[in-house]
Formats: structure tokens, sequence, C-alpha cells
């Protein structure tokens, strides 16, 4: 078992996507499920977590677990602390008083936990943008990294972005000069231009997009990434039914503008059709990061797949 503490969205994102890329490798043909603690109910539960006939292995996500209901929560805590065998539950807490008594359930279970708290502070966001930089195989001095946090401002999922923009700009060495540059005004072409288009089914001008991203030199990563957050985004708002997108926003843990953003970008979408896009986007995650001989074309794929999902009826 697994437990994510924390509500930052792209750390949780991150987090979830390399458990499922593991679990696919360890059984390709997982059953995966993906639930908000709002939406679960004790009887399903049952079916999703209780011994498989078949012998199949499973993958239960529950995002958001300060909502499960109490009825639920009972159902729930058994399965915490002995799962069925070949049965693997992901729990996201955002680590308050909400809801802490699941959350204290699973770390008596001794669950691995694993840190996904939002960087409130100006010095983690820095380390975040050094770490990220090293990641992709980069070096950012001093002068550059403060240009660029105050350029970008607070959203980690931006930092992200352009830091991985920025080393793959400079061949690797991310200097004062090149973060200027950058921010003059060169037209960025960003993953989540990409994902924008292809999850509202235009599957043409995001493939364009996509092709003109890939000559810049934008990482195969940051469009996985990019692709994975809007459909994931598309799902969670799709799924939380009904309210405003300020009692959604609270609900759901995400920025408002999000949740209006991703409910305008669902319509259209079925059930069966977001899973299928969550299929696509967590076999891309994979893909880009070696699975694949052309990530390129992997992207292509996932780019088209997810437009054939959208008009699953």
């Amino acid at each position: 078992m697994l437990l994510l503490v924390g509500d930052e969205d792209l750390l949780v994102d991150r987090a979830v996507s390399a458990i499922s890329a593991a679990t696919r490798a360890e059984d390709p043909q997982v059953v995966e499920t993906e639930r908000t603690g709002g939406q679960i109910e004790g009887n399903e539960l049952h079916e999703l977590l209780g011994p498989s006939l078949f012998g199949d292995s499973r993958l239960m996500i529950v995002r958001a677990a300060q909502d499960v209901r109490v009825a639920a929560a009972a159902v729930l805590g058994p399965y915490l602390q002995a799962p069925a065998e070949g049965t693997r539950i992901v729990l996201q807490h955002p680590g308050g008083a909400k809801g802490k008594a699941l959350l204290e359930l699973a770390r008596k279970a001794k669950a691995l936990e694993i840190g996904c708290a939002k960087l409130t502070r100006p010095d983690e966001r820095a380390d975040f943008v050094r770490r990220e930089v090293r990641r992709l195989g980069g070096r950012i001095g001093p002068d550059a990294l403060s240009v660029l946090m105050d350029a970008v401002g607070s959203d980690l999922r931006e930092l992200a972005g352009v830091a991985g923009q920025l080393v793959s700009d400079s061949g690797g060495e991310v200097d004062l000069d090149t973060v200027r540059a950058f921010h003059k005004g060169r037209a960025e072409v960003s993953g989540f231009a990409v994902s924008d288009l292809a999850v509202v089914g235009r599957s043409g001008p995001a493939l364009e997009a996509l092709r003109f991203a890939l000559e810049v030199g934008v990482p195969y990563v940051v469009i996985a990434d990019a692709l994975a957050d809007g459909v994931r985004s598309i799902a969670r708002v799709w799924s939380a039914g009904r309210g405003s997108e300020y009692d959604l926003a609270r609900r759901l843990g995400m920025p408002p503008w999000k949740v209006k953003r991703a409910g305008g970008q669902g319509r259209g979408w079925s059930e069966d059709g977001l899973r299928q896009a969550l299929g696509v986007v967590a076999d891309l995650n994979a893909d880009v990061k070696g699975a694949a001989v052309d990530p390129a074309f992997a992207l292509e794929l996932a780019v088209r797949r997810i437009g054939a999902a959208r008009a699953v009826a």
C-alpha cells in the first residue's frame, strides 16, 4: 500500500503516474481504477478490492481520501490493513484534520508514505527548480534561478515546464542570458498547448502543435505530463458532480480557474471515453521514459488515441 500525503497536483500526478507505470511493468493486464473520496461507495469497494476469482492484479487509486464518507471508510479500513493478494492501494490525503482517521489507519498499516505537500516557501520552490533542472541533465546558476522564479511565479507545474524547456533550449547550461532571452517574447510552445487541443477533440491542430513543440525542443516528458494533467483534470471535475467552480475547487483541491477550464473541456466526454484516455496517458508516461523506441511517435499516437477516446459514446 502507498500513501501520498499532500495536495500539490504536480507531485501527486507524478507519484500516481510512476506507481501506475511500475505496476503495469509488473503486470500489463493490471486492472486500474481511480476514484475521488467523495465518489466511493462501500458496496463498490467490495467489488474493487475483494479477492479476485480470476486472480487479476488490481491497482486502486483513491484521491482526496479526506472526503471518504463514514460508511465507505468502514469498508475501506480493513482492506487498508490487509489488502487482498495482488491488490495495490494508493491513498492520497492532503494531511489535514479532515478524514484524519483514515490517514492514521493507513500509517498504522505501515503504508509507504510519499510526500506531496504544496511548496509554500520561495526557497522550497527554488530547490524544486534546481532538482528539476538536474533531473533533466542541466545546471542553473543562482542569478538565472532568481530571474526565472520572478518571471514565472509560484505555480509548480509551470515552473517545471519552463525549467524543462530552458534545459532543452540551452543544451543543459541555463544561465542568466538564456532565461532573459526566453522571457523577452519568444513564443512559448508548451505541452499545455498540445493538451488543450487534444482533450477537446481537435486532434489535427494538436498534432501540428506537437510537431512544432518537438521541433523547438520541448522535452517529451513535459508534453506527456501536460497531456496527463489535462485528461486527469477533466476526469476529476467530470466525476465530481455539480457545484460552483469554487465548491468543486475546495472539494478537489484544485485552483478554481483549473476547475472551470476542465469543466469546459469535459463537455462531450463519456465515462468510458475518460477511462480509455486515462489508460492512454498512463501508458504514455512509461513510453516517454524509455519504454517506447520512438517517444515522438508515442506522443503522436497518444494524441490520436485521446481524440478517439473523446468520441466514445
